[in-house]
């Protein structure tokens, strides 16, 4: 059995999509992120960057193995399971280097625009168009790649894995599918295997992400400070 430490954002539907993908036993221990939860010491021995999402693989010869940041479970898993990964030298590394691409780039850009497109105390229209065009030149990206290909790798992988539950929040990027007509088809072909829908879904029911977060909540998650909360009043 798998403990999947998990809050329903982008990264943490990456694993949840995983285990679902490959039909592994898990269960999910919510790691409420707007609270502090990811700040516990019982957290913090698991994932020392505080962050989610994070695994204990109880089946694992000498006990228990905990391991943090989503591309390498991702890679454990798929090692594990001998899925969505080649075995092969090239079919491996052309999944992983697409696997980096998100976690260095797709990820991180797309974190940097939701930020200051929805949830920075002050518009800094310079940091919300540097990053709403780096996500579009990324988007393109990813466009050219799938023109030639059905998925990012070639076969479908933990590549699409990946990058598929950041371009599920293209709207707080504020970049239209129909601009990126390849990265559209993908994303709903992605979107239609039954494994995706089911591992997107866990936790849908613990938070409304369109809702306005409350400056507590602000506070925990972004380290704001009252007088950078008063500013947005």
């Amino acid at each position: 059995m798998i403990a999947l430490y998990y809050w329903p954002t982008g990264n943490g539907k990456k694993i949840s999509i995983m285990l679902e993908e490959c039909a592994l036993p898990y269960h999910v221990i919510p790691v409420n992120i707007g609270k502090g939860d990811q700040f516990t010491p019982e957290f913090v021995r698991i994932s020392p960057n505080s962050k989610m999402p994070a695994i204990v693989d109880q089946a694992v010869v000498g006990g228990p193995l905990a391991i943090f940041e989503s591309g390498a479970i991702l890679q454990y898993l798929a090692e594990k399971t001998g899925r969505f990964m080649p075995a092969d030298v090239r079919g491996k590394y052309a999944v992983l280097q697409w696997l980096y691409w998100q976690i260095g780039g797709l990820g991180p850009m797309a974190g940097q625009a939701h930020h200051f497109l929805r949830y920075a105390p002050m518009k800094i229209e310079y940091a919300m168009e540097r990053f709403r065009k780096e996500v579009a030149r990324l988007y393109k990206v990813m466009n050219d790649c799938l023109q030639e290909r059905e998925y990012l790798a070639g076969e479908y992988s933990i590549a699409d894995m990946a990058a598929w539950p950041w371009v599920l929040r293209h709207d707080w990027q504020e970049q239209d599918l129909n601009d990126f007509p390849n990265v559209k088809r993908w994303f709903e072909a992605v979107g239609a295997r039954p494994a995706v829908a089911k591992g997107a879904a866990v936790g849908k029911e613990w938070v409304n992400f369109d809702q306005q977060m409350s400056d507590e909540d602000k506070k925990r998650l972004f380290g704001f400070r009252d007088q950078d909360l008063a500013r947005d009043k």
